[in-house]
């Protein structure tokens, strides 16, 4: 499945704030994003409010789509739309994928070499 990445701008001064709501998200909300088809959701925030988030999904639009008809994922929007200089938090900016690591070493061709100690 394709890791879908992420960019949202927090208000440098609900940074604190913004942190602790995360740290312990309504359970109704978790399981929403889980049940929309969020996997491996994680969000990064650096100082100065950049948000990074990563998540995998097949489909982010239907992804998106289905947590937000969850009733429980307006409520959270309204509670969060402040800390956002971006809008309401659903701007979005997707990046595109450079650079993949194991993506670029599994088109790797290695050529085999003998074992050590081994005279041919």
């Amino acid at each position: 499945m394709p890791r879908v990445c992420f960019t949202l701008q927090v208000r440098p001064d609900r940074l604190a704030e913004y942190r602790e709501r995360h740290a312990a998200v309504w359970p109704d909300m978790l399981h929403a994003l889980r049940d929309a088809g969020w996997t491996d959701y994680q969000l990064f925030l650096r100082d100065d409010g950049l948000l990074v988030g990563t998540l995998v999904t097949d489909d982010l639009a239907a992804a998106q789509a289905a947590v937000d008809a969850a009733d429980v994922s307006a409520r959270w929007e309204a509670e969060m739309a402040p800390f956002f200089q971006t809008g309401d938090g659903r701007g979005k900016s997707s990046l595109d994928l450079v650079f993949d690591l194991d993506a670029q070493l599994r088109a790797v061709v290695v050529e085999p070499t003998a074992p050590i100690g081994d005279p041919s």
